[in-house]
């Protein structure tokens, strides 16, 4: 294959960790020098690139600015939601190529989740269809943990050690006055709750709140809703209740898209008792996907009209993607080695894969080996948590979550301070082509 140079970008959305691949992408890439000449950085990704916006990774990037960048959260390249056209005869593909060409790229990383692995995808088959020697490697990353044929995916660790610290944090000062109170915790997953799972890592002891847990793996009903909160407000004074935005019910319908109507009659009151008739219609991002969020406003206000307690919604947003302080050791690691490995599947030959993590169970302490896999099994595919680890009434976790999941938590990072705060690497505008 002669000589060649990297091509390394960051898609979707970011986590505390994606850096850490980008990292292991670019350390393998440059001591790699025997096969590589540079590591180029796509900024915004393919949408980025497209426009001819990269960098030489090795000439802004010094050793201790590497460093940083292992432990700085958020997408340092740039990220982007860019949807590649399914027809590959699309001129698309021919402009992507050619660029590639023009900067003699032989080995292409893609950071992300299933979006970006349905990109990786794209550009391999349309790359075999052309009888091109360009190695395509999607590199996996997503808090949310939904990836198929991989035990978990970097992010997921370090977004489950913070919904655990910070669920844990709201439970305490939940609990500090006499009168009843119900708190509703909103957190991320549309689909899937993996990492809402994670907050049943909050409780020290049995029966501890959080009290309630909702996950989309299970229909949603109000009204058992309902039946839940009271039989816990019967038993404590302060009920913790954590919800995955995506939580639907029987008929498909997210709850953070009811509206006053159909609240109204779920609380069996007429409508013009309740407000005024709107209803909620998720927006759609550039793959389509529906943008949830609001379930936990649609919540507390269903609890005060019901119970008349005093009642809060808590909405963790972006904080649970973003938080470097919180990240997880083990997953900044994994993270790394992650990137590490798809530089060496790439010099070995592989292409149209992805690295994929298999959990050692052999009952040894835990570890991980990192194997490729098919690319097109992964993408636009959904791993949901088992329902056989959600409680039978579908408001609680079981004990094999838990242990799944503490592995992945453990380990605090070091991070490099200043002034009291993070010294997290920047990049510049500078960097644009």
């Amino acid at each position: 294959m002669g000589k060649k140079n990297v091509i390394v970008g960051q898609s979707g959305g970011p986590t505390a960790v994606i850096n850490a691949s980008l990292c292991g992408v670019i350390r393998e890439g440059l001591e790699k020098s025997g096969h590589i000449e540079t590591v180029y950085g796509m900024v915004h990704g393919i949408e980025g690139f497209l426009e001819g916006w990269y960098m030489d990774m090795g000439k802004e990037l010094s050793s201790e600015d590497l460093e940083r960048l292992r432990v700085t959260p958020a997408a340092y390249l740039g990220s982007c939601r860019y949807k590649l056209p399914e027809d590959l005869s699309s001129q698309v593909y021919p402009l992507l190529f050619s660029k590639f060409q023009e900067l003699n790229i032989g080995y292409f990383f893609y950071i992300g989740g299933n979006d970006s692995m349905d990109t990786v995808s794209k550009l391999s088959r349309y790359g075999a269809q052309k009888g091109t020697d360009i190695r395509f490697v999607g590199i996996p990353k997503t808090i949310d943990n939904d990836l198929v044929l991989t035990d978990h995916t970097p992010g997921f660790g370090s977004a489950a050690k913070y919904v655990a610290s910070t669920v844990r944090e709201i439970v305490l000062d939940s609990s500090v006055y006499r009168q009843k109170s119900v708190t509703i915790i909103e957190l991320m997953g549309r689909h899937t709750g993996w990492l809402t799972a994670a907050s049943v890592v909050a409780r020290k002891e049995k029966m501890d709140n959080p009290a309630l847990i909702y996950l989309p793996e299970r229909a949603f009903s109000l009204e058992q809703f309902a039946q839940d909160v009271e039989r816990e407000l019967k038993r404590r004074r302060c009920v913790v209740v954590c919800v995955s935005e995506g939580i639907a019910d029987s008929e498909g319908t997210f709850l953070c898209e009811y509206g006053d109507q159909k609240l109204a009659s779920c609380l069996g009151k007429e409508q013009a008792e309740f407000g005024v008739t709107h209803t909620e219609q998720a927006a759609l991002d550039n793959f389509g996907h529906k943008m949830l969020t609001g379930c936990g406003k649609v919540l507390e206000r269903f609890v005060r009209e019901r119970f008349g307690v005093k009642v809060r919604s808590v909405e963790l947003n972006v904080s649970q993607r973003c938080s470097g302080m919180l990240a997880s050791m083990t997953d900044i690691d994994e993270a790394e080695k992650a990137g590490q490995a798809g530089v060496r599947f790439a010099l070995e030959g592989e292409t149209g894969i992805m690295v994929s993590f298999v959990r050692r169970r052999d009952g040894k302490p835990y570890g991980l080996d990192f194997v490729p896999v098919d690319v097109n099994q992964v993408c636009n595919q959904e791993k949901k948590v088992p329902i056989s680890w959600i409680g039978e009434n579908g408001n609680d976790i079981k004990e094999e979550y838990v242990d799944y999941v503490l592995p992945l938590i453990q380990g605090n990072s070091a991070l490099p301070m200043k002034d009291g705060a993070p010294d997290y690497l920047y990049r510049k505008v500078k960097f644009y082509d």
